[in-house]
């Protein structure tokens, strides 16, 4: 079963990488070093996912800007 995330934080290091801290909703806390360019592919996977689940959580319809054809 997936933990709860509860925060997170993201820190530079002398070397040009970054410090991943996920924190779960028991404390524990777990510790991930990236690059930039892991921290970027990471960014442009939520924001497909959001993108494609704020579609389908407002009902946006993709036709919703076309105006009806007049008879």
């Amino acid at each position: 079963m997936a933990k709860t995330l509860a925060q997170f934080t993201i820190t530079p290091d002398a070397q040009g990488d970054y410090t991943l801290h996920l924190e779960d909703e028991d404390g524990e806390t777990l510790e991930y070093s990236a690059s930039y360019e892991q921290l970027d592919l990471i960014v442009e996977a939520i924001e497909e996912q959001l993108d494609s689940d704020e579609e389908d959580a407002l009902g946006v319809d993709e036709d919703a800007d076309e105006t009806p054809e007049e008879e």
